[in-house]
């Protein structure tokens, strides 16, 4: 449960301390670190009796054995060089540092499935405060979920990178559920504003991309007030980021709030869609358009339905614009100078859009 590399850590910083070599075994007696590889294998045969005695320490030449329990299993064996009275000091102290590690890591390895279980939905309601009780964890906090994507699947250098960012010691929760996506579950203060979620999104999204080279992309579910309900949070935070992804590709924080129409349409089912589509372009889609007609219609869009401003921004005459917009009516019978057949050109190319992402990722 414990890598190898914190327990060398550890017992390389308690030989600094003490000068006192110290290894730590399974309980068949391999070493899985130490402080004198020359004498690897000289007296780890012994440990298996050891396991199996009653005592809790030994002396087997001139090495003195503790025992690590894992609850009443002997999770691991340790051992410290010499017979003195001190030496055995430090073996317990040895012996009850790696407990307490060990202790750690479990209860970490317990809260992170607590987690993962919870955000899945497979827990009943009773588990779930039950299992908050047990772990220390409040019940009753304002938290928000929010899911990191990553580019690459298996990014386990972005999943430590995220984990650096929050302190050891804060109530936020870690963890991934799978290959691309990283979840935290943030405790927020009572003072904390969807502002300061984002704020805190978008510190992610640089950190990442400027420590571990990776295009991210960050989801914000609702903020909730009760445990059992961070995984409707998550559920949000999961819309946002497909919502995200189909109408809004340029933004790399997306919030379950500020998702407006395309949430809509998102829920919108396909067969309803296509029947929009024919409706308003009779069997045409905006998708055969020519490159500079859709270049135009969003530039118009963005200047809020402005001739004069989208015909400056485009670098071509006020007429030439007005052409292209009397051309455009002539072949779909929408104007968009007029409000109505604008929003119902708007949401026709989101609807698109819609089909062509749900197409490519074979959901129908």
């Amino acid at each position: 449960m414990i890598s190898n590399q914190i327990i060398q850590n550890t017992i390389e910083g308690l030989k600094t301390i003490t000068r006192i070599e110290l290894s730590v075994m399974d309980p068949d007696g391999k070493i899985l670190a130490t402080t004198e590889e020359e004498k690897l294998g000289e007296y780890n045969y012994a440990v298996p009796d050891f396991i199996h005695s009653q005592a809790e320490s030994q002396l087997v030449q001139g090495y003195q054995f503790f025992k690590v329990f894992d609850d009443r299993t002997v999770e691991y064996v340790i051992s410290a060089q010499g017979e003195a009275e001190d030496v055995y000091k430090i073996g317990k102290i040895a012996s009850f540092q790696i407990q307490n590690l060990l202790v750690a890591y479990k209860e970490r390895f317990d809260k992170d499935n607590f987690v993962k279980n919870l955000l899945l939905d497979n827990l009943l309601l009773v588990d779930i405060y039950n299992r908050s009780k047990k772990l220390h964890i409040e019940t009753d906090v304002r938290r928000v979920s929010m899911i990191v994507e990553t580019k690459f699947e298996k990014d386990t250098n972005a999943l430590e990178i995220v984990r650096s960012i929050f302190p050891a010691k804060t109530k936020d929760f870690i963890t991934a559920v799978d290959e691309k996506n990283i979840i935290l579950v943030k405790e927020l203060k009572s003072t904390d504003t969807i502002e300061d979620i984002e704020k805190l999104a978008r510190m992610i999204v640089d950190t990442l991309n400027s420590e571990a080279m990776s295009s991210v992309y960050v989801a914000i579910g609702t903020v909730v007030n009760d445990i059992k309900d961070v995984s409707k949070s998550y559920k949000e935070a999961k819309m946002a980021l497909e919502v995200g992804k189909i109408f809004y590709t340029e933004a790399h924080v997306m919030a379950y709030e500020n998702l407006g129409i395309g949430r809509l349409i998102y829920q919108l089912p396909i067969p309803l869609c296509k029947m929009f589509i024919s409706e308003i372009f009779e069997g045409q889609s905006p998708d055969e358009f020519d490159d500079e007609t859709l270049a135009t219609i969003n530039k118009f869009f963005e200047n809020s339905l402005n001739v004069s401003e989208t015909s400056r921004q485009l670098y071509i005459h006020r007429n030439t614009l007005v052409y292209r917009l009397d051309k455009l009516q002539k072949n779909t019978g929408l104007d968009l100078r007029t409000f109505e057949d604008a929003i119902t050109f708007k949401i026709a190319l989101m609807v698109v859009k819609y089909m062509r992402y749900m197409s490519q990722s074979d959901v129908y």
